[in-house]
């Protein structure tokens, strides 16, 4: 079914703790986000006010203007900038109109991953969300949820759920959890995997909209749907990739980040947002032709930092460098073990030197070593290939010739089969 674009007013709120070009930043982003739920933004309503209104969010007078621009031309949807309770949502609809529905950043959000959900644990994973949070915010007015119909805000796997009674919607979130919970198992099993096959693992990650899917499907095919919209990924994908060198590389893409995104949210997706923290490294894509690429960049390893994900070796690509990116880039928080390297993903231009950039990442803390390992110690090989890179493995009449990348800890484990290591000696 096919959603006409509908006009919408977009509402915003400066307080004492916010400034002025913070929420106007704030709003732009709306603004995108809206565009890419198919709306269009007719108008932009900022309140200044010391401190949210309880009630409305906003003041009273700024109600009523909401209400007249809305009745003047016609206005069926209002968009608030900050995240509205129930009853806020019950008293601003009110206030209002019936005619206008009222959203915050959150429903709308939860809409666009609604239309790019694409895999059954995505489309889960949306409906979960919608019924735990959107649900209880779409009963304003007293009325049903067969009120709803079609439109931002509304549409999505769980739309016909929504209109079902209470009374069922506790039975259809067991339900939904309970068979998360069987694919996140699935998904433990599929990393257990990837572990034991010992090639390392990278999760491409960033901000909304920053190139992540343009990226990886620049380096393998992998052909994901890569458009100039906000969470046109919403499905991780994973391809294995091999570098210059030989060494195979697992890369996987994933949703992107955005400001002041919900805790329900990063809770409902976390099986999705895990595989950054699974990763042995990240590569943290960010859109420099974006003014606000440094702030993005915040609010990337903000969010990296509350999963649990950060602190590993990591790559910043500076994406979309033809664009007229600023020579000289930063990211504000340099830290051991991170790499740079400025790149345009759709022209391929700087994709030789990321890749030197990514074996050299890789390779940190790392050497290629030759072991000799004799056949009464076969089981040493699978060592390797739990806890290394095993790149080759010739068999003899006497034992096995095994070259691997390993690190300190696992060469230490097995040393002895190092025929060029030489215990060190004490002064």
């Amino acid at each position: 079914m096919e959603y006409q674009a509908i006009q919408a007013v977009l509402v915003g709120i400066c307080t004492d703790d916010r400034e002025a070009a913070e929420t106007e930043k704030s709003l732009c982003e709306l603004e995108r986000l809206l565009d890419t739920a198919g709306g269009v933004c007719f108008a932009k309503v900022v309140q200044n006010k010391d401190k949210p209104d309880p009630r409305t969010l906003i003041g009273s007078g700024k109600v009523r203007e909401l209400a007249e621009l809305c009745a003047a031309y016609h206005i069926e949807l209002a968009v608030f900038d900050e995240e509205l309770s129930p009853s806020q949502i019950r008293n601003l609809e009110d206030a209002i109109g019936e005619d206008v529905r009222v959203i915050d950043r959150s429903m709308l959000i939860l809409d666009i991953f609604a239309l790019h959900a694409v895999s059954r644990e995505g489309k889960l994973q949306v409906e979960l969300a919608q019924l735990k949070y959107t649900a209880p915010r779409l009963t304003g007015h007293g009325v049903e949820m067969s009120r709803l119909g079609g439109g931002i805000g509304t549409r999505g796997p769980g739309e016909s759920k929504l209109e079902t009674d209470r009374r069922h919607m506790h039975r259809r979130i067991v339900a939904l959890e309970e068979e998360l919970k069987n694919l996140e198992r699935n998904r433990r099993t599929m990393r257990a995997a990837r572990d034991r096959s010992g090639i390392p693992k990278v999760a491409i990650v960033g901000y909304t909209n920053a190139g992540k899917s343009t990226l990886l499907n620049r380096l393998t095919d992998a052909g994901i749907l890569a458009e100039d919209k906000l969470f046109a990924t919403l499905d991780p994908t994973t391809r294995k990739y091999e570098l210059p060198g030989g060494e195979s590389v697992l890369l996987t893409d994933t949703v992107g980040f955005i400001r002041k995104l919900p805790h329900h949210l990063i809770h409902a997706f976390k099986s999705t947002l895990d595989e950054a923290v699974y990763a042995d490294a990240l590569m943290i894509v960010i859109d420099v032709s974006d003014p606000e690429y440094r702030e993005q960049a915040e609010v990337t390893a903000s969010l990296l930092e509350e999963l649990g994900a950060a602190g590993k070796p990591t790559l910043y690509v500076f994406n979309k460098c033809d664009l007229g990116a600023a020579e000289f880039l930063s990211v504000g928080r340099p830290a051991e073990h991170t790499f740079t390297v400025s790149v345009s993903a759709r022209t391929g231009q700087g994709m030789e030197m990321l890749l030197e950039k990514l074996q050299e990442m890789l390779h940190m803390g790392k050497r290629r070593v030759t072991f000799v390992i004799p056949n009464a110690n076969a089981g040493e090989l699978n060592t390797l290939y739990q806890n290394a890179t095993v790149e080759n493995v010739e068999y003899g009449a006497e034992g096995m010739t095994v070259v691997a990348v390993v690190d300190a800890k696992v060469h230490g484990m097995l040393k002895k089969y190092d025929p060029n290591w030489v215990e060190p000696t004490e002064d």
